[in-house]
């Protein structure tokens, strides 16, 4: 019932910058709580942020300072502005939200040179 596409992925080099976007299509109006995750080869997925319908926002550790997550005023896509970026937030960034039932995007590849 609900779709996550991700995009804006790439090659970077150490401190740059990156744009992800997160398009939600589908039953969007049930759409709560949206969060980006990452995964390198591996190692265990992990959470990076989240956004609430009512802008609330939260960040690992790991990234407070550094990323930033938002949506835009049609509240179907979420971003997340990845800024000071490091090799090791080199991983494959996902999507994801829950309406009844968990709901992952494809995942977008981000890579840091060092």
């Amino acid at each position: 019932q609900v779709q996550l596409v991700e995009s804006g992925g790439g090659l970077v080099q150490a401190g740059g910058s990156l744009r992800l976007s997160c398009s939600a299509s589908g039953s969007v109006s049930s759409i709560n709580v949206m969060s980006w995750y990452r995964q390198a080869p591996g190692k265990q997925r992990e959470f990076v942020a989240l956004i609430t319908r009512g802008g609330t926002t939260n960040y690992d550790d790991s990234v407070k300072g550094r990323f930033t997550i938002n949506r835009d005023n049609g509240k179907n896509t979420v971003y997340l502005q990845m800024d000071g970026l490091k090799p090791e937030d080199t991983a494959v960034y996902y999507c994801y939200t829950y309406y009844r039932t968990a709901y992952w995007g494809q995942g977008t590849q981000v890579t840091v040179s060092s």
